[in-house]
């Protein structure tokens, strides 16, 4: 189902429109009490909705909460107390939320409240016991704008870009606590930025805090967030390439590659060769290497690498790095460098063909070996040596 949003209707409206097309023309769907007259409590509720099918009987009543947005915080600290005392009133109405858009964990989070909800791109869910009613439709996955914010009038911060992903990087990698400090300090990027996205990722219920320290991160779904913000390639970011005397002599001279002045690999291996080596899956997909963003980068690496340039079919892509966090915390396999855990989850969430598949074999070995490649950060400040 797909409902286009119309400036002229109240978001109320189009969820009726959108519920008579779903239930059928024969059922009725009537708007029987407005907002000013709903039983919630100070506007909780946006109007009330009777459901009836042919015939007429039976009849239930449906509770509409309309928002522009919701986050995973809102649905655990108010509609979720809402629903559950509708859920133990005579009457048992039930809750429905209607937004322009839904993410996925909100949508998560209001099925484990019981809550129903309908988005304008087709996320849907209502279950009614009598008359039997049981809907759940899968939308859009993704905010036709950004939606991961701080609130109304505020500046918007988002997962997106460069700074986010040195932050996202950071917080999965190091386990808590923390503060927002440390986070500035450690990605170089400003305090008041770095606290205006952890407020949004609190709200995402992707972080939890204590005062000022953040005590825990839900870092398998931040990862998650943070790859729906990003792409790993585009047109200009990289330049496919041929590889005269096989890719598997490529990996052999990364092996002994040379490393950058400040001792970081110049080149690193992301995307299924590294998905591979963490996690075995099925063979196939091309060689992506990470390379600086320097001009001249790509032109020196494959001369290095003994690689030729193509159009089409490439076997190994040169790509460029958007932000030296890419390089941060590698890890080698066989001698092979590659990008950190983290980052290979984020790049093959957003890459092209099976490697959102890969990403999830690779998250399937993080959740299971945490121990071994997430380290605590104040282990980790401590054993750094002083300047």
């Amino acid at each position: 189902m797909s409902v286009a949003e119309s400036k002229s209707e109240s978001l109320v409206d189009q969820a009726i429109r959108a519920l008579h097309t779903l239930l059928g023309a024969d059922w009725s769907v009537t708007l029987a009490q407005s907002a000013d007259d709903g039983p919630g409590d100070h506007g909780t509720f946006d109007g009330r909705v009777t459901i009836a099918p042919p015939g007429g009987s039976p009849s239930t009543e449906l509770l509409i909460t309309a928002r522009q947005s919701v986050t995973p915080r809102e649905v655990e600290t108010q509609l979720g107390t809402v629903g559950n005392l509708l859920a133990h009133t005579r009457a048992s109405p039930t809750m429905l939320v209607v937004s322009p858009w839904l993410s996925p964990r909100v949508q998560q989070e209001l099925r484990d409240h019981r809550i129903g909800y309908l988005d304008l791109t087709g996320n849907v869910f209502l279950s009614v016991t009598y008359p039997a009613i049981h809907l759940q439709i899968q939308g859009a996955s993704r905010s036709p704008r950004a939606n991961l914010g701080t609130a109304t009038g505020a500046k918007r911060v988002t997962l997106a870009g460069e700074k986010a992903g040195r932050i996202a990087r950071f917080l999965v990698d190091f386990k808590p606590p923390y503060k927002a400090k440390d986070i500035a300090d450690a990605t170089q990027v400003d305090l008041g930025w770095v606290s205006r996205l952890l407020g949004a990722l609190d709200d995402q219920l992707l972080i939890e805090r204590t005062n000022r320290t953040i005590t825990d991160v839900d870092w398998v779904n931040l990862l998650r967030a943070r790859a729906s913000t990003t792409k790993l390639l585009n047109d200009k970011n990289y330049v496919g390439m041929i590889a005269p005397a096989g890719t598997k002599s490529v990996l052999r001279e990364l092996a002994t590659f040379p490393h950058s002045p400040h001792g970081d690999p110049q080149v690193l291996v992301t995307g299924p060769y590294a998905a591979r080596a963490v996690a075995p899956l099925a063979t196939g997909g091309q060689l992506m290497l990470y390379v600086d963003g320097s001009p001249g980068s790509i032109d020196k690496i494959a001369d290095e690498l003994d690689l030729l340039p193509v159009e089409h079919s490439a076997e190994v892509l040169l790509i460029r790095a958007r932000d030296p966090v890419v390089f941060k915390r590698p890890h080698k396999v066989a001698g092979i460098p590659l990008v950190a855990l983290s980052q290979l989850v984020i790049d093959s969430l957003s890459g092209p063909g099976r490697m959102p598949a890969e990403a999830e074999a690779v998250l399937d070995l993080m959740q299971a070996t945490e121990e071994t490649w997430r380290h605590p950060w104040l282990a980790h400040f401590e054993s750094k040596p002083s300047r």
